[in-house]
């Protein structure tokens, strides 16, 4: 069997959705999978994703990456730290499901989270990154590590670009020139009314919105195809999602 690689945009404690565009898109050991973060903070059931990513992780060969929710969980799971923002975007919902789990879950998801990487590169040089990177020498010379998953400039950046603006040109962004194509999440498609992922420059936003009322985003790297659950609040009609 052809093994794919497979790009996973956020899924915000939508464990229903990520079930179903899992088995929309056919998933099967021989496929790598790749998280590109934000797991909690949103719908219930962020303990349960977390947990079934963990399984997968058994079976199959897969990458995590760290989102900027799943920097704020860890601290507050590490130390109990938090914040109103935290707490309004999610993080009472993921609050409210981890309360009523064991210590030894906790502990487990704190160590879950502390094993998540910054960002991947594969053999093709491909990246892989939650949200961005600020320095024009590329990931590996990046000053302030939690950019990774908190920058939006990358994202804005290329999506001002001049299309018509050739790579040899002195002011086509460095930053876009290391590398073949960047996967990330963070920003939401739907800021462009748009719920299927958007290509601009030589980065792939896979966030289609799976925080609110949009589906969860499966992507096959080489191809482009791409399988999306159903409106994540559909799936969870009592619940409000993200504000």
């Amino acid at each position: 069997m052809i093994k794919r690689k497979l790009v996973v945009g956020d899924i915000h404690g939508g464990l229903k959705a990520l079930k179903q565009v899992m088995e929309r898109a056919g998933v099967t050991t021989s496929d790598k999978m790749i998280f590109l973060g934000d797991y909690v903070d949103g719908w219930s059931q962020s303990p349960g994703v977390v947990e079934y990513l963990m399984e997968l992780n058994e079976t199959h060969d897969c990458v995590f990456i760290k989102g900027n929710h799943d920097d704020l969980c860890y601290e507050w799971l590490k130390d109990g730290s938090s914040n109103k923002e935290w707490l309004f975007h999610g993080g009472s919902a993921t609050v409210a499901a981890y309360e009523k789990q064991p210590e030894e879950i906790r502990t487990k998801h704190l160590e879950f989270f502390e094993r998540l990487r910054n960002y991947y590169l594969d053999e093709e040089n491909n990246l892989y990154v939650h949200a961005g990177f600020t320095s024009i020498h590329g990931v590996t010379r990046e000053y302030f590590p939690e950019m990774f998953y908190w920058d939006r400039s990358l994202w804005e950046t290329a999506l001002s670009l001049d299309p018509e603006l050739d790579k040899e040109d002195l002011r086509y962004p460095k930053r876009l020139l290391h590398y073949k194509e960047i996967f990330i999440g963070h920003t939401p498609t739907i800021r462009l009314n748009e719920t299927t992922p958007i290509h601009a420059a030589n980065i792939w936003n896979i966030d289609t919105g799976a925080a609110y009322k949009s589906p969860l985003t499966l992507m096959n790297v080489a191809t482009k195809e791409f399988w999306q659950s159903d409106p994540v609040n559909e799936l969870y009609p009592d619940e409000n999602g993200r504000n």
